[in-house]
């Protein structure tokens, strides 16, 4: 059954480019190493919430965007074995997560199996 692992990250919008080279970067890598596909997309139509809002989620700051983001796997356990591989490969683990263009710490995610598909 496919899987899911989703993602909601703040970007300066002046890193914005930097965040799209580092995306096509590591969308490269996770598919190198077997998910099935790989998604990055930027905020268009997303509005600040009273209550709740993907802005009020990551503590979106007015100089930011918001992305949305999204790697599907054959299943649970290939994401575990994907992403096991990802994190040994020399070109992610060598990179400088202090310079990375977002705020990691403010960065929701987390993964998913599927309930409906139509």
């Amino acid at each position: 059954m496919p899987y899911v692992d989703g993602f909601v990250v703040p970007v300066p919008k002046k890193k914005v480019e930097a965040y799209r080279r580092l995306a096509r970067k590591a969308g490269k890598i996770w598919k190198e190493h077997g998910a099935i596909s790989f998604h990055e997309y930027i905020a268009d139509d997303v509005k600040k919430g009273k209550w709740t809002s993907f802005p009020r989620s990551v503590k979106l700051k007015p100089s930011e965007t918001v992305m949305f983001s999204w790697i599907v796997y054959k299943s649970r356990k290939d994401r575990d074995r994907v992403n096991a591989k990802v994190m040994k490969d020399k070109r992610f683990a060598n990179m400088d997560m202090s310079s990375m263009p977002f705020d990691g710490k403010r960065m929701i995610y987390g993964g998913f199996k599927k309930l409906v598909e139509a």
